[in-house]
């Protein structure tokens, strides 16, 4: 293909020869040009220059958010609490092609040099991973509490309005296709509590506890006095009030603090919901040590988190780490129970749950497009937006298995081997 590279083109000329099959949306630009077919579903819509200058300076995802979340670039005829259908016609029908040098000259001569200093990015965005590093080593005790805060400490009432009455921000379990979210949410925290074989009087340890749902339902329903712990000051104190409105004071309690400041052992179950994902894989033998220094011999342990469809090490793309999870890094369920092996437990069941998830992710987002007027009085609209792309991009990647769920059931056996285990399990009946 030839070029005349004096030509100047237009911002929607410029997208299309990046484009190997052609534009799945309609595109107007500030320039007043369009591309894309007419009848399309929606209507991508470049604001203004700034919005130009995040696209040019940052390609990709992390560009595509900044633009978005400022409010630089609009999407007419999607609802921005839930972008779902509009990511599912980019995924699975934009193809970008590689051009020419002469062909990206012309192109960055056309959208201008000046676009290429990136404008000060939207406030919603945390700090970039060199600035981080400046505060030290990746997941020490500082980094992570800045980073839980970051995506936790937002608003309690806009939590409780995306997440429902369980305020649970974990993968629910459809008992079946249409159980509402608040009956898989309690499906969830009673599967886990059946697989740790509950029973009154004993001990229950739940790091990384949110908002205490884990901590009230083994409580309540199971009679275990139950420890949790957060890095979060806004969940800690949403969660304490929780407990003393259900009279549950003498069993439940919601710490602030770090995991790793527990001083207590000899618990008879431990669980780990949705914490996983937050350490860092290098961490994995020191947490899973941890884990099993503070249950007595015979005590299970639950772990639930988000895994790779590999054992690879990955960290979470641009948008995932600068404007949701600072820091988080993912890996297969093979290193998990790599990791609960070395540290001296016996992995006795591992289930993927990756399409409940889908499913939680749907739940969350009609929750946050039948409040989205209430959340705003909560978060910036720059905020909820966020919320809007991740829910339903992290819904398309567990439909698509690049992201999966998994729950490893370990037990603390005796020097002899005894796991005090049935020979069937009992959970599911």
């Amino acid at each position: 293909m030839t070029t005349e590279v004096g030509v100047r083109l237009s911002i929607a000329d410029a997208l299309g020869r990046l484009m190997k099959d052609g534009l799945p949306f309609r595109f107007e630009a500030f320039d007043g040009s369009v591309a894309g077919p007419v009848d399309a579903p929606f209507t991508l819509r470049l604001l203004n220059e700034r919005g130009l200058a995040y696209l040019m300076t940052a390609p990709g995802d992390l560009g595509f958010a900044r633009a978005y979340v400022a409010g630089d670039l609009e999407l007419d005829g999607i609802h921005p609490g839930d972008p779902y259908e509009a990511m599912v016609l980019i995924m699975s029908q934009l193809r970008f092609k590689v051009p020419s040098a002469a062909e990206m000259l012309q192109i960055v001569r056309s959208l201008g040099f000046g676009n290429l200093k990136p404008p000060p990015p939207p406030a919603e965005e945390h700090l970039p991973k060199w600035r981080r590093a400046l505060e030290g080593m990746r997941h020490n005790k500082r980094r992570d509490a800045d980073a839980i805060q970051h995506h936790y400490d937002v608003s309690n009432r806009f939590y409780e309005l995306v997440l429902g009455p369980s305020m649970t921000y974990t993968c629910a379990v459809f008992p079946t296709a249409d159980a509402t979210l608040e009956q898989a949410q309690h499906e969830k925290y009673d599967l886990i509590a059946r697989k740790l074989d509950l029973k009154p009087g004993q001990r229950l340890l739940d790091v990384g506890c949110g908002w205490g749902g884990m901590v009230r339902h083994a409580a309540k329903h199971y009679g275990v006095k139950a420890l949790g712990v957060t890095l979060s000051r806004e969940q800690a104190a949403w969660a304490q009030e929780e407990i003393k409105r259900q009279g549950l004071e003498d069993l439940a309690e919601v710490r602030y603090g770090d995991y790793r400041d527990v001083t207590e052992d000899g618990f008879d179950a431990l669980s780990s919901i949705g914490m996983t994902e937050h350490i860092g894989v290098k961490q994995y033998d020191e947490y899973f040590g941890f884990l099993q220094s503070r249950i007595k011999v015979g005590g299970r342990l639950l772990n639930h988190c988000i895994t790779r469809p590999n054992n690879k090490i990955t960290t979470t793309g641009a948008f995932i780490d600068r404007y949701v999870f600072p820091d988080g890094e993912l890996t297969g369920v093979g290193r998990i129970t790599m990791a609960a092996q070395d540290a001296g437990l016996e992995v006795r069941h591992v289930e993927n749950l990756r399409e409940h998830y889908a499913l939680t992710l749907k739940g969350w987002t009609d929750n946050l497009v039948a409040n989205w007027d209430e959340a705003l009085q909560e978060v910036t609209v720059g905020r909820a937006k966020v919320w809007g792309i991740y829910m339903a991009g992290s819904r398309l990647a567990f439909e698509r298995n690049e992201i999966e769920l998994h729950h490893v059931l370990a037990v603390k056996t005796d020097e002899k081997g005894n796991a005090s285990w049935p020979l069937r399990p009992t959970w599911l009946s």
